[in-house]
């Protein structure tokens, strides 16, 4: 560790009863599991459109499924990839994987073709857990990413039984909710062939603190897609930082959360994957969000814990207000991915009668570094305070080493227990994400005498939009693919609904007539929606540097411009 220790004015900001730092973290992210069926074994871990799974009948289902991979052929180490929404079979998926010592690759469902091979290319996984709308993608592959054994999940099979029948009513509206959940699978392992299986021997070794867990696919500080390796012990510690945040969510206390974020993203992963689970809490999982179908849950249950972004927060109070359901009883709302509004905050926390706080974090630190207290110190603007046993310090962007004076703006750095190792396979980009030990977020932030923290600008070039991170190179990439697109550059521009949205300057050959429309029909046959421009502007040229790299802070001060003088259509 380098001899640099910074103070940690932050501490004294701190709530009642969280600590300074926490102790040691020792065991393996299977643990959180096995401690609460032992504790709580008849208490709810999940529910599934009210369907319920205990603690003990939980665990069962893991050691059971993690036989059946390991008669598959994944061993220790290997990459398993799981490519699932919300619901049962993810966390079971999840935990059987790492009860072998594998590692998991959680991956987005909704990405398209490309977008799946891409990683694909990068990990190498040869077994993968697929929802069923996924697996022709996946058996679609080329020979030389095809995986040796592929498992399909059917979601709809961890439902009620009634709603599995009122899905094979002979309407429209059940065919349409059935093709939107399942489809017809040939040439896979079924999900139950493994539950089927004798559950894994206690004695099977489990994987130590320090091996590899996950591989969470980020946009990175580059803007090129890399997979952050974080191990037993940066999950661990992660999920033991937010609960020391929130001493007020105790063990086998009747806690609920509520996966409403996918689980493929380090929020949801750490938030609902690992604390929720590590509490002994009734996790209710919901495959998308949709703000009635959350609000039927609130009228019986309402959230103890409600990880949010947000457009989330926004729409159930647009929605309750509409249907007339009370909010009241939510506890914690922990909003993070883009910046919070105090507009949102206040009726939300009038509505609840809980609070709303803003974090922040990068898949990178397991995500989480910093929220804002649960208590009235809390700051609107601010992501809030360091975790326990979090340091940062800001430094100059361009000489890493000298920190800024006091009340000024430098790269926020940080190192502590959540901070993974590198990029995987990547040396070379994992070296230039660090100095000594310190990881350079690539965001500017200022401090102030109370230790809070405020985002005010990023060194990196990435769009977040709707709490998803989007590489401007690659929307950039595909839309000059277009036969009619000459140049183009990808930026992001404030949205009141999504925090940014993704927005494109193109240069078109001479003498044509673009077909804006066309051009986003085009992207969105290549791209995920979200990464899919909103809005395309046909300008003369881009602004370049001397060797001729677009100046993209440029353009965007342009289509700022553009966007406020005037209503042109896209």
């Amino acid at each position: 560790m380098t001899s640099f220790d910074p103070p940690r004015p932050w501490t004294a900001s701190y709530a009642d009863g969280v600590p300074d730092d926490l102790g040691s973290v020792e065991g393996c992210l299977t643990d959180l599991i096995d401690a609460s069926a032992r504790d709580y074994p008849d208490a709810p871990a999940l529910e599934f459109f009210g369907r319920t799974t205990a603690y003990r009948d939980l665990k069962d289902a893991i050691d059971r499924v993690a036989a059946g991979l390991r008669e598959l052929g994944v061993s220790k180490g290997d990459p398993v990839a799981i490519v699932l929404p919300n619901c049962p079979q993810h966390i079971v998926a999840f935990y059987a994987v790492l009860r072998l010592g594998a590692v998991v690759v959680e991956h987005n469902p909704l990405y398209t073709a490309r977008e799946l091979r891409k990683q694909f290319e990068d990990h190498g996984a040869k077994h993968a857990i697929v929802w069923s709308k996924v697996v022709a993608t996946v058996q679609e592959f080329p020979d030389d990413l095809a995986v040796s054994a592929l498992v399909t999940v059917d979601v709809t099979k961890a439902m009620p039984l009634l709603t599995r029948l009122a899905l094979r009513l002979p309407v429209a509206k059940a065919r349409e909710s059935r093709a939107a959940l399942t489809a017809p699978v040939r040439g896979a392992i079924s999900w139950e062939s493994l539950v089927g299986h004798e559950p894994l021997p206690a004695s099977h070794p489990r994987p130590d603190t320090n091996d590899l867990a996950i591989i969470q696919y980020t946009s990175g500080t580059t803007g090129t897609p890399k997979g952050a390796a974080l191990t037993h012990r940066n999950l661990l510690a992660n999920a033991a930082q937010a609960g020391a945040w929130i001493p007020e969510v105790t063990r086998g206390a009747g806690t609920v959360f509520y996966a409403v974020l996918p689980m493929f993203h380090a929020y949801g992963l750490t938030l609902c994957l690992t604390f929720a689970m590590s509490v002994g809490a009734r996790l209710v999982l919901f495959p998308k969000f949709d703000p009635e179908m959350v609000l039927d849950v609130v009228r019986k249950r309402p959230a103890t814990v409600l990880p949010l972004v947000p457009p989330i927060a926004e729409r159930l109070l647009t929605t309750a207000e509409e249907k007339g359901v009370s909010l009241r009883g939510i506890g914690i709302a922990v909003s993070g991915a883009m910046a919070l509004d105090q507009a949102l905050v206040e009726p939300w926390e009038v509505e609840t009668g809980g609070y709303l706080v803003e974090g922040y974090g990068l898949s990178e630190c397991s995500p989480v570094l910093a929220v804002n207290p649960v208590a009235d110190n809390r700051r609107a603007g601010s992501i809030g305070l360091p975790l326990p046993g979090t340091e940062v310090r800001l430094a100059d962007p361009d000489d890493p080493a000298r920190e800024v004076d006091a009340g000024q703006p430098g790269e926020l750095q940080v190192r502590g227990p959540q901070v993974f190792q590198g990029y995987y396979g990547k040396p070379e980009e994992t070296a230039a994400v660090f100095w000594d030990d310190w990881f350079r977020t690539g965001d500017v932030a200022v401090m102030d005498d109370d230790g809070f923290l405020r985002i005010v600008d990023r060194i990196k070039e990435l769009i977040i939009t709707g709490g998803f991170n989007v590489a401007p190179t690659e929307v950039e990439t595909v839309l000059r693919q277009h036969p009619d697109v000459q140049d183009a550059a990808v930026v992001g521009l404030h949205s009141d609904r999504s925090g940014e949205e993704v927005v494109a300057a193109i240069v078109v050959d001479p003498g044509t007539d673009p077909d804006v429309e066309a051009i986003r029909t085009f992207a969105r046959g290549i791209l995920t929606p979200y990464k899919v421009p909103r809005r395309i502007f046909v300008v003369d040229e881009l602004p370049k540097s001397l060797i001729g790299k677009v100046l993209r802070r440029q353009v965007r001060d342009q289509l700022v411009a553009l966007t406020t003088a005037t209503d042109a259509p896209t």
